[in-house]
């Protein structure tokens, strides 16, 4: 699918990268499917999206009406009186007016519509390739999510007993009320009320907590500050004086302890076009409060408007008309201000607890207000970019470096490569602002990539970033191998006391490596400055592959996907062990130490990107070895192998190029001879196979390789064990079912739209 998506679509994405968010939005509604039939049976005005995915024929109608192909979840929807076609994806339905889908059918007569199949051909409106995305993205959040409530409700609860225990001790051990001048001398904490009327808490409480009804936060005559901080809380909506209000009750005894309300959680929606990912986000995370869904055309948001209300979620979803942009900003204005009056929480509470980017081409210029826009104590980023051709691709490394700060690669790598130019890109813009990000899973997909990143305020963890960005040396034109550097060097130094140890920041040693390649002698071309840290959080992806079971397939149809897909990011991570051929290498010594709190701040990828077998080969211009074999081969050797979740047929290994050519020489010699006369001399495959070198014994049994840099002369045997790497190759999954790994193409022609047009 990758070779056949370069070479069609490349062309394409790269225009899709000029695309405007205008754009987009305008070809909402003039790019729609041609689902044709005045014939088919109207759904009644009261009834439910869900009931109007299949409508039943009228009464009599059987015999007459003409059964006409369409697309299993659209139907024609009749709502208020107006003809619609309804679009269900999950548990929301949009709606598309009917004279604008005809009109445009008309304009565009010419343009096909449907498959050879009968299908309807892909349209801008809505895109089926994304619901992978958008599932995805759902059980994320709910992931992410359910970790943070449980953070906040603990915040609070704690921030309860804090002041209960104050208001005991001001009034004595066993409770009992003070009396006299000290009671009246004593002043009552009050809220202070802003400018605009926001009431903030004198603790700075970080608990968000939505509004209780008036009911719940009566008056009492024991407890006059209380009542107040209740009426500020009910009118205002702001959450820390209701908590106030609560434990004032609680401790003045008027009151049983009353249950918290639900914490507040708000996701944006930047780039909302029909709001379909916003009503879904509405529909199926109970936990969100608030979806703010922001475009920029004003038919977009009387769409999203009419969505709303057709799902009954006018309550949960607020429609906003602004630049993206500009929205994002006025949410940072707000919140400075704010924290310029020395209120971090209320500060935290403008930003929102999830920022969602799905544009139609690259997020780089959404950056800067994305990562300020959302909360700084962990709020969750997540970014979809569309320009492959930009990241992944070599033809416009300018244009990447624009966009992302660093230079694409060339190789089967590209789009590990360009998932790592992504989040530098977003981690060097968070760094400006003292945010450090933490990448809880990034994956490419089909056309895109999909990143899910935590933004925390944290200057100390930003000086981290440096020794976790690297260049990578990439032998593009020869053998295909590389070489990482990284920027600087976090060493692990013991303190003055010699009681424990720290991160010392320093220069990194450069060169390490020749500008010719040291197994073919091709030259060596830069890539990068890139992310060198690890690419997913285990314990994140843990979390959504224990709640899929949970998951109706019949809101979520891409489930098979997603956990084949999270289950090879799981296992697509070689932390690094102590290795007895790596004994001898920069920073042996420094393993003796134990390291500090902050190392997974300091962690990297010990062994980033991964190689093909068929790339291999094509260098050697032999056959390709059979996948188990050559993982055996490298097992047997020591080493481990997995797999990376970008491309089939990938492998990651701990084993330096050495030894990979090594067993590559060693396949040659024992399974599959070349033919030595057809290579050219000086070539790469003929210093890879060392035809200009005298082999002792003349049959390549004598040839010395070393197992590691820095490592000893020690002959290798090489054994391909296809029975011991088809056992590494499955894990614990695996052995009881079938897990669907790497997508296979469900149409023909599956891939991006074309550009989008407006008038």
């Amino acid at each position: 699918m990758r070779q056949a998506f370069a070479i069609g679509w490349l062309p394409q994405l790269f225009k899709h990268a000029k695309t405007t968010h205008r754009q987009f939005c305008i070809s909402l509604y003039l790019r729609t499917a041609t689902i044709a039939s005045s014939s088919r049976t109207m759904a009644p005005s009261n009834t439910t999206p869900a009931d109007t995915l299949n409508p039943a024929p009228a009464a009599g109608d059987s015999e007459t009406r003409k059964t006409i192909p369409q697309a299993k979840n659209t139907s024609r929807i009749l709502w208020k009186d107006k003809p619609y076609i309804g679009v269900q994806e999950g548990l929301a339905t949009i709606l598309i007016p009917e004279a604008d889908h005809e009109a445009e059918a008309k304009k565009h007569k010419k343009t096909k519509t449907k498959n050879e199949d009968g299908s309807e051909v892909q349209q801008v409106f809505y895109n089926p390739i994304q619901q992978f995305n958008r599932d995805l993205t759902i059980l994320a959040i709910k992931a992410y999510a359910e970790e943070v409530i449980e953070k906040k409700k603990r915040a609070a609860e704690n921030g309860r007993r804090g002041k209960n225990n104050k208001r005991r001790n001001r009034n004595g051990v066993d409770g009992s009320a003070e009396t006299g001048a000290d009671a009246e001398s004593r002043p009552n904490k009050v809220s202070k009320t802003g400018k605009d009327g926001d009431v903030t808490s004198p603790a700075g409480d970080p608990m968000d907590i939505v509004n209780e009804s008036s009911e719940n936060l009566e008056d009492s005559s024991k407890a006059t500050a209380a009542a107040a901080a209740a009426e500020n809380a009910t009118t205002s909506g702001h959450e820390e004086a209701a908590v106030e209000a609560a434990t004032a009750e609680e401790a003045n005894g008027k009151t049983e302890p009353k249950p918290l309300p639900p914490p507040k959680f708000t996701i944006l929606d930047a780039l909302s076009a029909s709001g379909l990912r916003a009503l879904r986000y509405a529909h199926e995370i109970p936990l969100v409060t608030s979806v703010t869904a922001n475009d920029l055309m004003a038919s977009a948001v009387d769409s999203i408007k009419q969505n709303a209300e057709y799902n009954g979620l006018s309550s949960k979803i607020r429609a906003n008309q602004a630049d993206a942009r500009g929205h994002m900003y006025q949410t940072i204005a707000s919140s400075l201000e704010q924290l310029g009056r020395c209120n971090a929480a209320a500060a935290n509470n403008k930003r929102y607890d999830v920022v969602d980017l799905d544009p139609y081409g690259t997020a780089a210029p959404f950056f800067d207000c994305a990562v300020q826009s959302v909360r700084d104590d962990g709020g969750l980023l997540c970014v979809t970019c569309t320009d492959s051709a930009i990241f992944a691709g070599t033809g416009y490394p300018e244009k990447t470096y624009a966009l992302y700060g660093g230079v694409p690669m060339k190789g089967y790598h590209s789009h590990e490569v360009g998932l790592r130019l992504v989040l530098n890109g977003i981690a060097t813009t968070a760094a400006r602002y003292g945010l450090a990000i933490e990448p809880l899973l990034s994956l490419s997909v089909d056309y895109y990539l999909r990143i899910f990143v935590r933004v925390r305020k944290s200057p100390a963890a930003v000086k981290f970033l440096s020794a976790k960005t690297m260049v990578v040396y990439n032998c593009d034109h020869g053998c295909g191998s590389w070489s990482t550097q990284l920027l600087a060097k976090n060493k692990v130094a013991p303190n003055k006391k010699g009681t424990g140890t720290f991160y010392k920041h320093g220069f990194a040693i450069a060169p390490q490596t020749d500008q010719l390649c040291e197994h073919c002698g091709s030259k060596m071309h830069l890539g990068g400055p890139m992310y060198a840290g690890p690419l997913h959080s285990n314990e994140f992806v843990q979390r959504i592959l224990d709640a899929l079971p949970e998951a109706d397939t019949r809101i979520y149809g891409t489930t098979a996907r997603i956990e084949g897909m999270l289950r090879t990011a799981l296992e697509e991570y070689l932390p690094q062990l102590p290795h007895p051929n790596t004994a001898g290498e920069e920073g042996g010594e420094m393993e003796k130490l134990d390291p500090p709190p902050e190392k997974d701040l300091a962690a990297v990828e010990p062994y980033p990107l991964y190689f093909l077998l068929t790339a291999l080969s094509r260098v050697l211009h032999c056959q390709t070895p059979h996948e188990d074999g050559f993982r055996g081969a490298l097992i047997g050797l020591g080493y481990r192998v997995t797999r990376s979740h970008c491309k089939p047929g990938s492998l990651k290994t701990d084993a330096p190029w050495t030894v990979v050519w090594h067993v590559m020489r060693e396949f040659v010699r024992q399974k599959a001879p070349v033919k030595t006369e057809g290579i050219r001399v000086g070539s790469a495959a003929w210093k890879l196979l060392r035809l200009g070198e005298e082999e002792k014994g003349g049959d390549g049994k004598g040839l010395a390789e070393r197992n590691g840099e820095g490592g000893k002369e020690k002959t290798a045997e090489v054994v391909f064990d296809e029975k011991l790497g088809r056992e590494s190759r499955k894990s614990a999954a695996d052995r009881n079912r079938k897990i669907v790994r790497y997508q296979v193409n469900p149409t023909r022609n599956w891939g991006p739209m074309n550009k989008a047009t407006g008038p």
